[in-house]
């Protein structure tokens, strides 16, 4: 194998790397979207709250629910922050080896 078929080979590794974080990425910010709004109908609500915990919805206190859910977007966000510097990193890569591919000359031709 020649050095541009490893690069190819490489380069096409790190865009599935990059595929799989960006949609990891987008499910994490999605579900900071769907906490944050949850976090908002608490304050609004009045009456009980009940939260799905498999197919149970149990009765939970207000105070409680918004720890749990700001415990949740916390995390996600520590995690949207990885995957962040994951992306960075791989295109990076990404971009190192675009250069590798135009500084080796053409070979066999």
């Amino acid at each position: 194998m020649n050095q541009s078929e490893q690069l190819i080979g490489q380069l096409q590794t790190y865009n599935q790397q990059l595929q799989n974080i960006l949609m990891q990425k987008q499910a994490l910010s999605m579900q900071v979207k769907e906490i944050e709004k949850a976090l908002e109908e608490i304050e609004t609500a009045e009456d009980d709250i009940y939260r799905s915990i498999g197919p149970v919805l149990i009765k939970v206190g207000k105070d409680k629910l918004k720890k749990d859910l700001q415990e949740e977007k916390e995390e996600a966000e520590i995690k949207l922050k990885t995957i962040d510097k994951q992306e960075d990193r791989i295109r990076e890569k990404v971009g190192e080896i675009q250069g590798k591919f135009q500084e080796t000359p053409g070979e066999g031709g």
